[in-house]
């Protein structure tokens, strides 16, 4: 015989919230113990919801990071943001972004949207190929987007493409040329080249572009080692630049900052990035935080892959975290 109509009270009701959700017992089991219908624990699980009976906490090491990935996205502009946790008593910005790249690179390709897509270099990236297993894709090509150096190798233009084609089991393309034309070569001339030519087609059809950056100081490589002749990194600060992406120097607004260093960058204009589908960048540390708001006011950044050290300052500087202080 079944229960009295006193089932429907709050009583009832918490007796069969407590069965479900803190014993885990299923609908069903609640049902038979009580000696009522599934329906009946069904609508008594829907009433507590609405009287404010149960309230759902998520306690979590993640919930932070989830935060902080919404709160970036509102900030930046941005359809999608990955916080990876950095080590704090070891801080390393490449290492702990690499494997949330290399993540986020195993989720998209496993979706087959895509057949082609491009790759800057860096330490970041390469970071990035050491944490992936080895896959099948021989449908994927891998297109480097940018010029190299003469130095570092294993995360040059041509490392980078063929690690990550090597380790992705994919097809590779290297763009076979310095990071900036030598002054007095004509750009439209070098690029007559066939081989070059070629190269340079393949940027108008990439379904995803994954960029990196980095400020100017020393700690960029390609300050150190990559600034054509009679360019300085006192120069470009004068001119306004807090960074680079592509070879290309912006300033805070996101704005090219020389339009002789433009002409001579050997790679996938910032315009061309514009009309890629999908524009990842993965980038973190204190240092770099000005140049990544630049680059996603200028439009290049949909994903942003960085740490969770990068991104509290991300956040710490934005409007309303800055007006909340004052």
């Amino acid at each position: 015989m079944g229960r009295e109509p006193i089932e429907d009270s709050d009583a009832f009701v918490t007796e069969v919230c407590w069965h479900y959700f803190i014993s885990e017992m299923t609908q069903a089991e609640v049902a038979a113990m009580l000696n009522v219908t599934r329906l009946r624990v069904n609508q008594a699980i829907k009433r507590a919801k609405a009287k404010g009976f149960v309230k759902i906490s998520i306690e979590s090491p993640f919930l932070p990071r989830i935060e902080m990935q919404e709160a970036l996205k509102d900030q930046l502009g941005l359809k999608r943001a990955l916080v990876s946790p950095a080590n704090p008593t070891a801080y390393d910005y490449h290492k702990s972004v690499g494997a949330g790249l290399a993540a986020l690179l195993k989720e998209r390709l496993a979706t087959g949207d895509w057949t082609t897509f491009g790759v800057s270099w860096g330490l970041t990236l390469e970071a990035a190929i050491r944490k992936l297993s080895r896959q099948s894709f021989s449908g994927v090509e891998v297109v480097s987007i940018l010029g190299g150096t003469a130095r570092g190798s294993t995360f040059n233009s041509f490392g980078i493409a063929s690690g990550l084609a090597n380790v992705l089991g994919a097809h590779y393309s290297v763009l076979t040329a310095p990071i900036y034309l030598t002054e007095g070569i004509d750009r439209e001339v070098f690029l007559s080249q066939y081989a070059l030519k070629d190269h340079f087609e393949k940027f108008n059809s990439l379904d995803a572009v994954l960029l990196t950056c980095s400020n100017v100081s020393e700690k960029s490589f390609l300050i150190q080692h990559g600034l054509p002749k009679g360019l300085t990194t006192k120069s470009l600060i004068e001119a306004g630049a807090i960074g680079d992406v592509l070879g290309h120097f912006l300033d805070r607004d996101g704005n090219s900052v020389s339009a002789e260093v433009e002409e001579r960058t050997m790679g996938m204009t910032l315009e061309r990035v514009l009309d890629v589908p999908e524009k990842i960048m993965a980038a973190a540390g204190p240092h770099k935080t000005e140049i990544i708001k630049a680059a996603c006011r200028r439009g290049l950044v949909d994903t942003l892959v960085t740490d969770d050290v990068t991104a509290r300052l991300l956040i710490a500087d934005s409007p309303a975290k800055q007006a909340a202080a004052e």
